[in-house]
């Protein structure tokens, strides 16, 4: 099973990527950190994104909202099918019972 860690404080990575840009190479970051390159390009791209330098990606904040929009149909998914299957539980009750007849 691969290893995971917690994610770089936002600090952290915005020092690297001030260094990457501007005075260090991402390999030489890269093995002082003991982290990937990957992660140094993605970070540099991101950052790009957010500063509205590139336009080939999601910016930060949008893909939060996307994360929450996502999270947020689920939880309606997940409502919606609850109640359907409620309304069709009720509906099945109410038709095994029958009718009351009026003594008037």
């Amino acid at each position: 099973m691969p290893q995971t860690r917690a994610p770089y404080p936002k600090e952290f990575r915005e020092k690297i990527i001030q260094l990457a840009t501007n005075e260090r190479s991402i390999v030489e970051l890269a093995k002082e950190l003991e982290s990937s390159e990957q992660i140094i390009r993605n970070w540099i791209q991101q950052a790009g994104v957010d500063g509205g330098h590139r336009h080939d990606g999601l910016s930060s904040d949008d893909k939060q909202e996307l994360s929450r929009l996502r999270k947020e149909n689920r939880r309606l998914q997940q409502e919606r099918d609850i109640l359907a299957k409620s309304a069709a539980w009720f509906t099945r009750e109410t038709a095994s019972i029958p009718p009351k007849s009026s003594n008037s």
